[in-house]
C-alpha cells in the first residue's frame, strides 16, 4: 500500500505501509490510468450508507440539483476522493525524496494569503513571525490559524494605537 499523510487528507481512506517507490509509482499511474479511462461501461455495486446520508444525496439532487442522479453524485465523490488520495501519495513520495522541496508554513500562509487577496500576502515578514508563534503553541496548526493570529495581531496593535 502507498503511504498517505493521514491529516491531510480528512474524508479519504488512509493506508499505511511503503512499498518500494516505483512499486508505489505504478499503482498511482495504474489509478491515474484507469481514472483517465474513456470507459462508458459500468458494474453494479452494492453499498451500505448510512439512511440519513442517503436521504440527504436524494434532497440534494431533487432540490439543489447537484448532480443528475445520487448514482451520479456518488460516483463524483468517489472520483474526487481517489483523485485527492493519489495527488496527496504523489506529493508525499516527492517530499519524501525531496524534504527540501517542502514549503514552510509561512510560505503555505502566504500563498493562501495571496490566493484570498489578503493584505497579508505583502507581509511576508509578519506571516514568518505569525507562523512561528503560533508553531510554538499549536505544532499541528495550518496557513489558515497563521493568517487568523497576524490579522488578530494586527488588530491588537491598531486597536491598541
Amino acid at each position: 500500500m502507498i503511504s498517505c499523510d493521514r491529516e491531510r487528507i480528512n474524508s479519504v481512506p488512509r493506508m499505511r505501509g511503503t512499498f518500494d517507490r516505483m512499486k508505489d509509482l505504478a499503482v498511482l499511474d495504474r489509478i491515474n490510468a484507469l481514472l483517465d479511462t474513456d470507459d462508458t461501461s459500468t458494474v453494479n455495486t452494492s453499498m451500505r450508507l448510512p439512511a440519513a446520508l442517503r436521504d440527504a444525496a436524494a434532497l440534494a439532487v431533487d432540490q439543489l440539483g447537484i448532480a443528475a442522479s445520487t448514482t451520479t453524485l456518488t460516483a463524483n465523490a468517489l472520483r474526487a476522493a481517489v483523485e485527492t488520495a493519489v495527488m496527496q501519495a504523489a506529493l508525499d513520495a516527492h517530499y519524501t525524496q525531496h524534504p527540501a522541496a517542502r514549503p514552510t508554513l509561512a510560505e503555505v500562509a502566504l500563498a493562501l494569503a495571496a490566493q484570498d487577496d489578503s493584505p497579508l500576502a505583502n507581509r511576508s515578514d509578519l506571516l514568518e513571525q505569525a507562523a512561528a508563534a503560533v508553531l510554538e503553541r499549536h505544532p499541528a496548526a495550518d496557513a489558515d490559524d497563521v493568517l487568523l493570529w497576524a490579522e488578530a495581531q494586527q488588530a491588537a496593535v491598531r486597536h491598541t494605537a
